[in-house]
């Protein structure tokens, strides 16, 4: 058989902080709002109904979060050329 390892408790750890680097833009949805976070740089994200209406455009500054108040209803935010998300907005 081979050796046990004893494990310790979780009262000998030592908690870690992690730090996470906010590096290319994000968009979040919520209640009655958008959150756009631009990341490293500035970004500009176009925001359109569900019909592909362009609705809004929102310039956000480098490393800034801004949040922008919409209806309920579904959204898609696209970031430049980038990437595109769906949002729901509650």
């Amino acid at each position: 058989m081979g050796a046990v390892q004893a494990v310790p408790s979780p009262d000998n750890f030592l908690p870690q902080r992690v730090e996470t680097a906010v590096t290319g833009p994000a968009v979040q949805g919520g209640e009655g709002r958008i959150y756009f976070t631009s990341g490293n740089n500035d970004a500009v994200f176009n925001v359109y109904s569900i019909t592909g209406q362009l609705i809004k455009v929102v310039r956000v500054s480098a490393e800034q979060r801004v949040s922008v108040e919409f209806p309920k209803g579904f959204y898609i935010v696209r970031c430049g050329n980038q990437w595109s998300r769906k949002v729901v907005v509650r």
